[in-house]
Order: C-alpha cells, then structure tokens, then sequence
C-alpha cells in the first residue's frame, strides 16, 4: 500500500501572513440524522463530542464539525480512519447512516499570523470580524468551495483536492507582503 500523500507536497508560502498545505489529515463525512441519540454515543466510542450547530470541538488529534443539518465532518489522524470507519459503522447499525473516508478527496490548509483573516476577507463572502473561535464556516474562496475555521493562531481552511493549486495560488496571491487591508 502506498503512503498517503498531501495534494500539493505541503508547500509555504510567506507574506504578511504564513500560508501552507498541511496533511495527509484523515477526513471521514458522516451523514446521518444528528439528534439520534445513537449517534451521541457512538461520537464518543471514538473519542468526539457532537458539535452545535457551525461549531468544530476539537478533542486531541481528533476534530467533529458541523457541516449541515445531517452532516458532520471527522477529522483524524490519517492513519485511525479505517478504525474510526468500522468503529462507528458498528456502533450506527441499523441506523440510517452514512459513512465515507474523503480523506484523499479534499486539501487542508493552514493560514497564520496577525493578519491572517485578512487573506481570508479578500476571498471569502464572511463577515471575519464576527467569526468566533471554535465556529466553522462552510463559503468559498473566490469561485471555489471551501469551510474553514479559526484557531488560536490563525486558519484551518478545506477546499477540494481537484481545486487545491487554485486555492493555494489564492491564498498565496491574498497574503503577498503589501497587499495588506487597512482600516480608516
């Protein structure tokens, strides 16, 4: 089996704000009806909280976010996901529920810094400035979608694989040194 490999080679680009490719990072979607209480505790057979609505709870290595009324986004080492999958699709069965390792379908990226949101205000139609810590966004950037959320030095933003150079060469042209967004 062949390892598993980031969509860009995790480049970097610094500007006013450090934009980089992170991963491989594990990624399963879970489709499936989030007031079940089923699903509460199967979350945390492996070791997850149910988020509220638009929120991320980080616990660990491991993340659950909110990404609509049925779906929740996994986050994870790469190398638990087929442990995870088969942990949860035990714990769901005879549940209406789906299950799928997206982990080599998306691209993970990481921008940081002080000014880090602004190279997300240039993309993204947001209001940044009311985008709590922990709160997960499901927009675009430019013409392309993407969620993202805030941590405590910057950005965590996914996008899909096919898309990932675009969004990379997005990022990286929004955080050139210079280009920085001033306030009256």
């Amino acid at each position: 089996m062949s390892e598993p490999q980031s969509a860009l080679g995790n480049p970097v680009f610094e500007g006013f704000a450090t934009v980089r490719e992170i991963g491989p990072i594990g990624m399963i979607t879970l489709r499936a009806t989030l007031s079940a209480p089923v699903l509460a505790k199967a979350l945390a057979g492996v070791g997850l909280a149910l988020p509220a609505q638009r929120r991320i709870l980080r616990q660990g290595a491991r993340a659950a976010g909110w990404m609509s009324s049925d779906e929740l986004l996994i986050l994870l080492p790469h190398s638990e996901v087929p442990e995870v999958l088969a942990s949860l699709s035990k714990a769901l069965q005879g549940e209406h529920h789906l299950l799928a390792d997206i982990s080599d379908a998306r691209a993970v990226f990481r921008i940081e810094g002080v000014k880090a949101g602004q190279v997300l205000a240039k993309l993204c139609p947001v209001d940044l400035d009311r985008l709590e810590p922990g709160e997960l966004r499901r927009s675009r950037a430019a013409q392309v979608a993407c969620a993202f959320w805030a941590e405590d030095d910057g950005f965590t933003l996914i996008s899909f694989r096919s898309v990932a150079g675009y969004v990379m060469g997005l990022l990286t042209h929004s955080a050139q040194t210079g280009s920085e967004l001033y306030s009256a």
